[in-house]
Formats: structure tokens, C-alpha cells, sequence
């Protein structure tokens, strides 16, 4: 049975204090980020300070999802980073508590914490984000003249999309317009082609007034009204000047519907519906398409009755077919001009309309992307409170450093490594590269095996940052030279005898002398040898053996002079010159793998001549520490 214990208690109001402060932290750098976003809309705009109230209230409830899970990382970190800077980690071990049951009280706040996540993020966030677009649009629409992207399309004016090909900031004109305007459906769109334009507020700042130069309005008629008339053309105008004025709010009110289309800005709930609803208007748009092609061409030029399974054409009853080709051969030249005319105008009618189809309709799978985006983001969002405060909580175990230096650093790291992975993933993923769910899942599948593995390591006392573990297995895998270290020691128990030790280095001497003539090592190594019959070199390790004896009894010598002299003494390395791995069976896979095997035989040879070189040092400094220790016996 779970029971609430002092230890509990005392973890938890250390993390506690800690939250509170690191969320306040994350919360002001994560506003002051979004904020540098948006400095533009602030600036020079005549706004009362009631309007900016709402702006930072808006923006804070925003980011409050991102900078939970961020302040759990850190304070967890810094916790239990105090707690084994201050021992008192070590002390709770040594009680017989492990640190899984150190773990469970805040194991349980983390979890509540998730959960209330998870419920901001689906019953207020939402509300939140919609009330700051329409404040934002708002903002935007103070200014006499709207900051049109280049290259993108902009939703930003009510009822229409524009795309801007370039502009001119110095001028404010636009060039390469291209206007998509819908009022009641999509019967009713209107593209709008023009070469420039400029864009300019009305005096009484109630309208804004759109200028294009040499362009086209293509419109399609039907309406409400003519919904019975199947023969309804489109309209077509071409024009040097044409004004349109769109409607201007300037007392910062924006109308909801703008953004119902908008994922962020609906719950659990919504989406669904949002879902539902986007699926049966792309159905709808391809249904409109084909019924209007089929109104305007297929039944215009194809009076015949057609195949319902086929879609060949046959003849009418009593009729016999006639031929296209055979038809236009017999009109004049003026009457095929004109034909040829007509046809061309009516196609490049008919692609613009399939091309505005086509745009709907991916529009449409867009919204789709971005309303399950937005469903994953609910849970994944919620989801790493817990797996943050399982990295955080072991690495400040296992790092044992607190305060605001190290885990810092780290938590910076580990959120950086999440942006990266969980932003490009949300961006493939939102132009339809990558499906939702493996966009979505990048961030945690990397997650959350690292912190199994630092809960694992930090469970059994593991040092996973004991930088000099990590740097030596480095100079092997490099075959980098390992450096001796011999400390002069303080406090000396016993003197080294310095009449065995001189016999034995001489003995040293003569077996490296005798190895030496015996190995032949400045030649290349038997491949057979190296790869499928290992002999181990016993010769070199007992001599090594028995110089590593010497040297630790000399160790603990009072004279500089020698000591300097042993800190000179390489360390020999007693298998790589032999085989590139232990097992055998390694070994014939490195040989199988041709340049894997040529590497491992060239390596293997550099340490047989580093080797030799070794062994040659060894001769002289072992002739230097006798003539060492015969000066320190003549004194």
C-alpha cells in the first residue's frame, strides 16, 4: 500500500520550490521569444495598453503547454542535482531506499501534472489561441497598409487569398497578383489575375482598396437564383485598371468565423467534427468539379449517349456517329481559325477551373493534415511532462551537480534535440511528406528510450559522464596513446628497494633485447596468423607485467629524478599488436569484409612499429633510472 512518508515530503517541496521558480523562467523566455516575433505588430501601432494586456494574457496562457514540460526537466534536474551535490542522495541510498523509491512521489506529481496538461491544452488552450489570431489580425489591420508575404499565399484579409509573386517596399506595389475570392460556396469563386496592384486603406479607415493593373476576372456564375439554369457560362474580363474594396475593421473586433477552420483553436471534440465536416466539402468540391465539366464541355461537344461503365460514347438512337476531323475539314479557313480560337479560350478555361479544383482540394487535405497534427499534439504535448522529468530526474542523479550552471546546459541540450526532431517532423508532415503518426512519433521514439536508459543507469549507480572513461575508450578505438600517471607522494610507508628493482630492470632490458631479435616487428604481420590462427603474445605480456611491478615499486621514491623518469615510460599495449579483436569469430568477419579487414591489418601493423618504438624507450629509460640509482647509492 502506498503510504506518504517523510522522504516524500521533503522531495516533494523541493521539486515543488523548484517548479514554481523554472516554470516562471520558461515561461518568460518562451514569451519573449514569441514575442520577438511578432514586435512588428507592436510597434508604431497607436495601441492602448488594454490591448496589450490581452496580447501578453493571451500569449502567456498560449505557452503554457510548452513551458511545463520544459520547467519539469529542469527542476527535476536541479533537485535531485542538489541532492547528490549535498550528499543526502548517498545518504538515502545508504538507508536501503533506491532510487525508484525516492522516485514515486514525484512519479505522481508528474503524472497530475500530465494530466492537467492534457486538459488545459483541450479546454482552454484552444479558446486561448483563437482569442489571440483574432487579436492579432486585429493588430495587423490597425496598420494603413497589410505586411503581404512574398511567395506564399495570405488568408489574412477576409474571404479572399492573395498571392504575391514580388513587391516593392519602397513603393508598396505588388507584382504577380493572383486573387482567390469565395463568398457563400465554391460555385461562387472568382480568380483574379493581374500583373501589379497596390494596396491603400480608404481615409475613413473603413474599407481598403485594392488597385490592380492588366489583368483577368474569372468568375463562375451560377447562383442561388439560376440554380435550375444547367447553361450558365463563366464570366470572363479582361481589364487594364480594376478597384476592388474589401471590407476594413479598425476598432479591433475580428469576427469568429474567420478562424473556424483553425485546428489550434478547437478541442478534442471540435476536431472530430472539424474532420467530418472538411472530408464531405472535398467530396463536395470534386463533385462540383466534374459536374460542371460535364455541364460546360462533355455535354456541350458530346451530345451522344455514354457508356456508364466504359465511358465510350455511342450514337444516338437513328444517328450514326460522326467524325470531329472529318467535320473541321470541311469548314473555311476563317470558320477553322475561329474554331481553333474558341477551342483554346474554352481550354484554358477548363484548366483554370480544374487548377482551382485542384487547389481546393489540396487545401482541403491540408486542413485534414493540420486537424490531426493538432490531435497529436494534444497527447504528445501532455506525454513529455512525464518523459522530461524521467531524463531530468536521473541525470540530476547521476550528474550530482545543482543549481543553474550544468543542468542548464543540459536541459537546453535535450529541448533543442525535441525542437529539432518534433519541428521537422510537424513540418514534412503538414505538406504531406510524412504521415501524422511516424511525424508526430520522431521526438518521442527518441526520447523515450533515453530516459529508460538514464533511469536504468542512474538506478544502478551507473557513472554514465565520467568524462575520463568515455576519452580513454576513445585513444583505443583511435589508437591513441595512453599517458602514465605517477603522482609524488606525500606520505611515503615503505622506500622502494632499489637494489632489486635495478636487477630487475636490467632483466627488463635483456628480455626486450631477446623480443626484439625473436619478433622481427618492423615487418608485416602473417594474415592467417591475425585472422583464423590466434597464438597469444605471452612474452610481451610478462614483461610488461614485471615493468609495471617495478615502476609502481619506484613509485613511491623520493627523488624527483627518478620520478620524473618513470612519468617517461610509455604504456605498452600487450594485445593490439596481435589480432584485432578477442574472438575469433570477429575476426573472420573483419577478414570477410574486405576494406574493413585491410584497415584493421594496416592498424594492426602501426602497432607492432609503435611496438618496437616502445621497446626501444624502455631500453633507454631503464639505462637512465640504473644510472639514477647507482648516483643515489654512490651519495
Amino acid at each position: 500500500m502506498f503510504r506518504i512518508k517523510k522522504l516524500d515530503i521533503f522531495i516533494a517541496k523541493q521539486f515543488g520550490l523548484l517548479f514554481a521558480g523554472t516554470f516562471f523562467i520558461c515561461q518568460f523566455v518562451l514569451m519573449m521569444q514569441f514575442l520577438w516575433r511578432y514586435v512588428d505588430e507592436l510597434i508604431g501601432k497607436g495601441l492602448s495598453l488594454d490591448v496589450l494586456a490581452k496580447f501578453f494574457f493571451y500569449m502567456g496562457l498560449m505557452l503554457v503547454p510548452q513551458a511545463i514540460p520544459l520547467a519539469i526537466l529542469l527542476s527535476s534536474l536541479i533537485a535531485f542535482g542538489n541532492l547528490g551535490e549535498s550528499s543526502e542522495l548517498t545518504a538515502i541510498k545508504a538507508a536501503g531506499i533506491s532510487l525508484m523509491q525516492a522516485f514515486r512521489s514525484l512519479i505522481v506529481i508528474a503524472l497530475f501534472i500530465t494530466a492537467g496538461s492534457y486538459f488545459f491544452q483541450n479546454d482552454i488552450a484552444p479558446e486561448c489561441h483563437k482569442k489571440m489570431a483574432q487579436l492579432l489580425v486585429a493588430m495587423r489591420q490597425k496598420s494603413p497598409e497589410l505586411e503581404i508575404p512574398e511567395g506564399v499565399f495570405y488568408d489574412g484579409i477576409p474571404g479572399c487569398n492573395l498571392y504575391v509573386q514580388k513587391k516593392d517596399v519602397g513603393t508598396g506595389m505588388l507584382y504577380g497578383v493572383m486573387i482567390y475570392r469565395m463568398t457563400n460556396s465554391f460555385e461562387d469563386a472568382a480568380i483574379i489575375l493581374a500583373d501589379s496592384g497596390r494596396l491603400q486603406s480608404t481615409a475613413d479607415k473603413h474599407h481598403i482598396v485594392l488597385t490592380l493593373h492588366s489583368g483577368e476576372w474569372f468568375e463562375n456564375m451560377k447562383s442561388q437564383e439560376l440554380a435550375g439554369n444547367s447553361n450558365v457560362p463563366y464570366r470572363r474580363e479582361t481589364f487594364m485598371d480594376k478597384r476592388i474594396v474589401l471590407d476594413y475593421n479598425d476598432d479591433l473586433e475580428v469576427d469568429d468565423n474567420v478562424f473556424a477552420g483553425d485546428a489550434r483553436g478547437k478541442s478534442i471534440d471540435a476536431i472530430k467534427e472539424g474532420l467530418a465536416k472538411t472530408r464531405h466539402a472535398i467530396d463536395s468540391v470534386g463533385m462540383a468539379v466534374k459536374r460542371d465539366m460535364d455541364r460546360q464541355y462533355f455535354s456541350k461537344y458530346m451530345p451522344e449517349k455514354r457508356d456508364t461503365v466504359t465511358g465510350s460514347r455511342l450514337a444516338k438512337a437513328g444517328n450514326k456517329a460522326y467524325d470531329p476531323d472529318s467535320v473541321y475539314s470541311h469548314l473555311s479557313a476563317e470558320e477553322q481559325r475561329t474554331v481553333m480560337a474558341q477551342t483554346a479560350s474554352e481550354v484554358r478555361m477548363a484548366k483554370d477551373f480544374l487548377s482551382f479544383g485542384g487547389l481546393m482540394a489540396k487545401n482541403g487535405h491540408q486542413v485534414v493534415r493540420e486537424h490531426y497534427l493538432e490531435w497529436t499534439n494534444k497527447f504528445t504535448t501532455a506525454s513529455l511532462c512525464l518523459i522530461f522529468f524521467f531524463i531530468g530526474a536521473p541525470l540530476g542523479a547521476i550528474i550530482r551537480k545543482g543549481g543553474l550552471g550544468v543542468p542548464v546546459i543540459i536541459s537546453v541540450f535535450v529541448f533543442i534535440v525535441f525542437y529539432i526532431l518534433d519541428n521537422t517532423g510537424f513540418r514534412m508532415a503538414r505538406i504531406g511528406d510524412w504521415p501524422v503518426w511516424f511525424a508526430k512519433g520522431i521526438a518521442p521514439t527518441v526520447l523515450i528510450p533515453t530516459a529508460v536508459f538514464f533511469t536504468y543507469k542512474a538506478n544502478k549507480d551507473s557513472v554514465v559522464f565520467n568524462m575520463d572513461m568515455y576519452v580513454d575508450a576513445f585513444r583505443k578505438i583511435l589508437g591513441l596513446r595512453l599517458q602514465r600517471r605517477i603522482a609524488m607522494k606525500q606520505v611515503i610507508i615503505e622506500e622502494p628497494d632499489y637494489a632489486s628493482d635495478k636487477m630487475r630492470l636490467q632483466q627488463v632490458t635483456e628480455d626486450v633485447a631477446s623480443y626484439n631479435q625473436a619478433h622481427r616487428l618492423w615487418l608485416m604481420p602473417n594474415i592467417i596468423k591475425v585472422f583464423f590462427v590466434y597464438v597469444p603474445d605471452r612474452e610481451i605480456e610478462r614483461i610488461v607485467l614485471e615493468l609495471d611491478s617495478v615502476i609502481e615499486d619506484l613509485g613511491n621514491t623520493r627523488d624527483k629524478g627518478v620520478m620524473k623518469l618513470l612519468r617517461q615510460y610509455p604504456v605498452v599495449s600487450i594485445k593490439a599488436h596481435t589480432r584485432p579483436f578477442d574472438r575469433r569469430w570477429m575476426n573472420i568477419v573483419a577478414f570477410v569484409l574486405f576494406p574493413v579487414g585491410i584497415f584493421l591489418y594496416l592498424r594492426m601493423w602501426r602497432f607492432r612499429l609503435r611496438l618496437l618504438a616502445d621497446l626501444k624507450k624502455i631500453h633507454e629509460l631503464n639505462d637512465a633510472v640504473i644510472k639514477r640509482i647507482e648516483g643515489m647509492a654512490v651519495l
